[in-house]
């Protein structure tokens, strides 16, 4: 079976959640008897040194098996590529390949129409898609956030979102809407990593049936040796993820100024992360502002330390400095890969209560859940954690190992070889 996996980005030239998880996939599908996968992953001409003059699709640092979509003009409204020659590119991809299945882990710089044309030019090819947001349905990057207060949306509509997009008619949100529904009709099945979105789709106007749990995997980065650090208190708290808005690191950093003002710093936070050029002015300056007078305090008086980016070979090292991990997410989360991170190296999430947090911790037995974008909520997980007598031993004797890349592997299997009757009904 030829496998052709279709994602944004490669994990190695930019982090994110969505292409870990593909390729990871992709890694395991290639120790699988009988399975032929090939990655391809979009990049976007920020990443200018990867573009070559008249190259549309090229190899990606002479690894077999994966390539690199050089997307260009690509129109971030309709979701769309402009560059007829780089369209013709793929169509002569997809005859070359000649895969079996294609499943898409995004359409974000690749374009929503490229489903109907691998349809077209594969018409018995096996079309997956899956969701690892709502940007079909919000055009506001799929996270469904007002942005008039940023409080969470819970369905889309002409009028919904043109409150949020004033510059645009109503009459643009129900073509959109259309135009999407239209190259999604292209696919036989969706998949989704939390159940959640299941119901968030189906309302939105997609068949139930035509969507299918399964969930995000990875290997265990722990290696099975998970280092017992012995601490007389249990203080130390990590972020582990991408700086931008809608992860919510200033919700941590609000709540560090909250239980300073209370007189509370007996704890310390490790942010651990990158791609912060992707937040928004404001949450930019305000981070950089607070780390640069967080480095005017004397070691011995930081809460806060930022170690910059990560691999994820760095996890064994960074994981044995904190007790509990910190996800402070304030969009409806999908699935929260760092959960998983946390649990195969046995640290308690301290998370949002909504989204793919809210339906994976069980609040009390091996986590605790916080009110979403509420700081004053959060320092009181903080506070609590810190002084609870028995409070972390009970919830790292209540965590269940995450899925591993096998059982994920396992699940997307069934679905491209599920039969086409089950799809039907």
């Amino acid at each position: 079976m030829k496998v052709l996996l279709v994602s944004l980005y490669h994990p190695e030239l930019i982090r994110g959640g969505a292409q870990q998880v593909c390729y990871e996939l992709f890694t395991e599908l290639k120790n699988r008897p009988g399975i032929e996968p090939t990655l391809l992953a979009a990049v976007d001409p920020s990443l200018r040194s990867l573009y070559k003059s008249g190259a549309q699709i090229t190899g990606f640092d002479g690894r077999e098996g994966e390539f690199i979509y050089l997307s260009r003009e690509y129109d971030y409204v309709w979701h769309k590529g402009a560059s007829v020659e780089l369209t013709r590119s793929f169509a002569e991809f997809l005859e070359l390949i000649r895969p079996d299945v294609v499943h898409f882990h995004h359409f974000h710089l690749l374009g929503i129409d490229l489903l109907t044309l691998t349809r077209r030019v594969l018409p018995n090819v096996r079309l997956v898609l899956t969701f690892h947001e709502f940007m079909a349905i919000c055009d506001a990057s799929g996270h469904m956030l007002r942005k008039s207060d940023r409080t969470l949306c819970t369905k889309a509509s002409p009028v919904r979102c043109h409150q949020c997009f004033p510059e645009r008619q109503p009459e643009h949100f129900f073509t959109r809407d259309m135009w999407f529904k239209r190259h999604l009709s292209a696919v036989d099945v969706f998949t989704v990593p939390s159940r959640f979105m299941i119901e968030r789709y189906s309302s939105w106007g997609l068949d139930p049936a035509k969507i299918v749990h399964v969930t995000n995997g990875q290997p265990d980065y722990s290696g099975g040796r998970i280092a017992s650090v012995v601490r007389a208190k249990r203080n130390r708290f990590g972020f582990f993820g991408q700086l931008v808005d809608n992860k919510g690191v200033w919700v941590i950093l609000q709540a560090v100024e909250r239980l300073r003002a209370e007189g509370f710093t007996d704890f310390v936070i490790e942010i651990n992360g990158d791609n912060l050029q992707y937040a928004s002015e404001e949450r930019r300056k305000e981070f950089e502002s607070f780390i640069a007078e967080e480095n005017d305090l004397p070691v011995s008086e930081r809460n806060v330390v930022f170690n910059g980016s990560y691999s994820v070979q760095q996890l064994p090292q960074r994981m044995a400095r904190v007790d509990w991990c910190i996800v402070p997410s304030v969009w409806w989360e999908i699935f929260g890969l760092v959960i998983s991170e946390a649990w195969m190296f046995k640290r308690p999430v301290i998370a949002s209560n909504v989204g793919g947090p809210g339906e994976r911790i069980t609040h009390e037995k091996d986590g605790l859940l916080f009110e979403v974008a509420d700081p004053g909520s959060l320092a009181q997980a903080i506070q609590r954690a810190c002084s609870e007598d028995g409070l972390w031993q009970r919830l790292v004797d209540g965590i269940t190992p995450p899925a591993s890349a096998g059982v994920m592997a396992d699940g997307y299997l069934s679905v491209y070889t599920r039969p086409a009757a089950e799809d039907a009904a």
